[in-house]
């Protein structure tokens, strides 16, 4: 059988994170540009069931294989599993397609595996425990310690496609058939393909998990004031500060997502001043200079698995503790940039509370003051106020719509 692209894209996607511990996204925009977008997309919708679902796919191969073969064979493996049990692809084009994926030496055993997986069908994942089997043990016990009997829903709410959330310019409907969050989000089914929407082109809105856009909506900067914007990239909370009308210089350090930012502005016809530079001697420079600050920090981002699955696979324990010592670091810069009375939102995209609940205690140390959440200002989320006054996000709350990001947000002000 000849190589089918979509399959051939989605191999190459799996061994660029399995085997090379690339990102995703940066394994997608590494595609050769041959490949059409719609294959690209349904090679990501292939990988991305593969990584969400990594664990009760091995355990329902398992039994059929007498040991591990190699990680060609493997990918090959998990793409045929995965469109059998996850996918609904007929059981011959899986078969025959994840066959054609194979190193010559393993076709047979990858034939006659996916032969036997095809014949239970998707009730081969009947009574596993999914979500334990899908989750590394290592964040599976960090969340437990967190969370309590809540880890469950986390562990499950990664299982499932993230929908397409949508921040609105200023005076932009929502696009038709679109279901508007109590954060003023506009929501649409996961697959939807934002390029393909009325309007983007136009600039009339830009991708953002509803839980990311909530850290811009806390800083609630007045028309005209000095705001920075730290780790700005990809931009979409930048957009959401020039949305209010503040005066925005984004930082970014990596010059490459720095270009990805000033695209994006561009898409949306808005403006900032652009720095490319390190946060922390940068702001060493320019103390004491801003209204406003916007910190999201580089973290593990282990609350955006539903959207990025190959973190759970990527990420590692010892990364907590170097990330936190990063981002207590830039939190220090961030403060020293902010004039008296200044306010300061600090946010990570991670679920865990070295990532975010620890750095209360090192804020208050540098003498910033906490500034609570109110309840009024998260319409739908006054339950992820915590008692300290700021906001943690999971990925199972507003479970009926779809969910969300786990994010952790605390507002400060300066003396």
């Amino acid at each position: 059988m000849p190589m089918n692209p979509t399959r051939s894209a989605a191999f190459s996607l799996l061994s660029a994170v399995l085997e090379r511990r690339r990102a995703l996204d940066e394994a997608l925009d590494a595609l050769p540009a041959r490949i059409q977008p719609r294959d690209k997309a349904a090679a990501h919708r292939i990988a991305a069931a593969v990584l969400r679902r990594l664990g009760s796919i091995d355990a329902v191969l398992e039994p059929y294989l007498r040991r591990e073969p190699s990680p060609p064979a493997m990918q090959a493996l998990r793409i045929g599993a995965a469109e059998l049990l996850l996918l609904g692809t007929p059981a011959h084009a899986a078969v025959a397609s994840a066959v054609a994926l194979a190193p010559k030496p393993f076709s047979g055993l990858v034939n006659a595996v996916l032969r036997k997986v095809a014949a239970d069908g998707p009730s081969a994942l009947e009574g596993l425990d999914g979500a334990r089997l899908d989750t590394p043990a290592w964040l599976w016990s960090a969340w437990h310690a967190a969370y309590g009997p809540k880890v469950r829903a986390i562990a499950e709410a990664h299982t499932r496609p993230a929908p397409l959330d949508l921040s609105l310019a200023p005076g932009t409907a929502a696009p038709e058939g679109a279901e508007i969050l109590p954060n003023g989000t506009a929501r649409l089914p996961a697959g939807t393909r934002i390029t393909e929407l009325p309007g983007f082109a136009e600039g009339g809105f830009w991708a953002q998990d509803a839980a990311a856009s909530l850290p811009a909506r806390l800083l609630a900067p007045s028309p005209g004031a000095r705001v920075a914007d730290l780790c700005a990239a990809p931009g979409g909370k930048t957009a959401q500060l020039v949305a209010t009308g503040a005066k925005v210089t984004a930082v970014e350090r990596d010059a490459q997502r720095a270009k990805r930012l000033g695209e994006n502005l561009a898409r949306l016809r808005m403006e900032a001043e652009m720095v490319v530079a390190d946060a922390i001697p940068w702001a060493a420079e320019r103390g004491g200079t801003f209204d406003a600050v916007l910190l999201d920090a580089p973290c593990t981002a282990t609350g955006t698995i539903r959207r990025h699955p190959e973190v759970a696979h990527l990420r590692r324990q010892k990364d907590v503790p170097k990330l936190a010592a990063t981002q207590a670091g830039l939190i220090e810069a961030a403060a020293g940039l902010l004039a008296p009375g200044g306010r300061l939102v600090v946010a990570t995209c991670s679920l865990q509370p070295e990532e975010g609940e620890a750095h209360l205690a090192r804020a208050a140390a540098l003498g910033l003051r906490p500034d609570p959440v109110r309840p009024e200002e998260v319409p739908g989320l006054e339950g992820a106020i915590t008692g300290e006054g700021a906001l943690r996000t999971r990925p199972d709350l507003w479970a009926e719509r779809g969910g969300m990001d786990g994010f952790f947000v605390a507002r400060f002000t300066r003396g």
